[in-house]
């Protein structure tokens, strides 16, 4: 039982979770999925609704693929990938729209567009194509963590910048500083404000990390 538990959460299998928050982050290392960090990143509410819905259909789409693996002939896995994601977002789609409604109306085309998501592409196709099922459950989990991660960081501070508000409540206001004279950036609203601040997350990550802009 130990046994089992210890290769469950081996160092190797945490690693999976954890190298998409930093070394291996799919925006700003593989600078992957930049599209909807521009898109859904002028609140912080549908910023999260897209990071859950990735999420879920990478971790379940990775570990479909893994258990299929060997059945898929090679000429069509590609196809077969598609299907399976759109399954998924089909379905991430329905629940959105019976629980969430006005964010799904909000969110619009881009849930569609997870399905052409280079993130989840690249994960398939790269990792569950050749891992087991755990593998590929914990890569598409901390894959899609690190990129809804840096989605609502971009959110929280567009929002906060551009409407002085966090997930809808007016900060700004309440701590007055629009007495002070203090006045929103509308630019923050505008899609290459998104750009920048992903771009200055770029920046400070391989700032930290030589090795990313260093030749091994």
């Amino acid at each position: 039982m130990s046994g089992n538990k210890e290769a469950l959460l081996s160092k190797k299998n945490v690693k999976l979770l954890k190298e998409p928050f930093n070394d291996n982050n799919p925006i700003t290392v593989q600078v992957l999925g930049v599209c909807s960090a521009l898109a859904i990143t002028v609140q912080l509410k549908p910023a999260i609704v897209m990071a859950i819905s990735v999420m879920a259909v990478l971790a379940v789409a990775n570990v479909v693929i893994s258990l299929m693996r060997n059945l898929i002939p090679s000429r069509i896995r590609i196809i077969v990938q598609l299907v399976v994601v759109a399954s998924l977002v089909i379905l991430v789609d329905q629940v959105l729209k019976a629980f969430v409604y006005d964010v799904s109306k909000e969110l619009s085309v881009f849930v569609g567009l997870i399905i052409t998501n280079c993130i989840i592409m690249g994960r398939l196709e790269a990792f569950a194509m050749a891992q087991t099922p755990w593998k590929s459950f914990l890569d598409g989990l901390g894959n899609a963590a690190g990129y809804g991660n840096i989605l609502i960081i971009v959110a929280f501070c567009r929002e906060l910048f551009g409407s002085g508000t966090i997930y809808g409540y007016p900060i700004v206001e309440k701590i007055g500083l629009y007495n002070l004279g203090y006045e929103n950036n509308g630019m923050m609203l505008l899609p290459p404000m998104a750009l920048i601040i992903v771009g200055i997350g770029i920046w400070i990550q391989r700032s930290r990390n030589k090795s990313l802009i260093e030749p091994k």
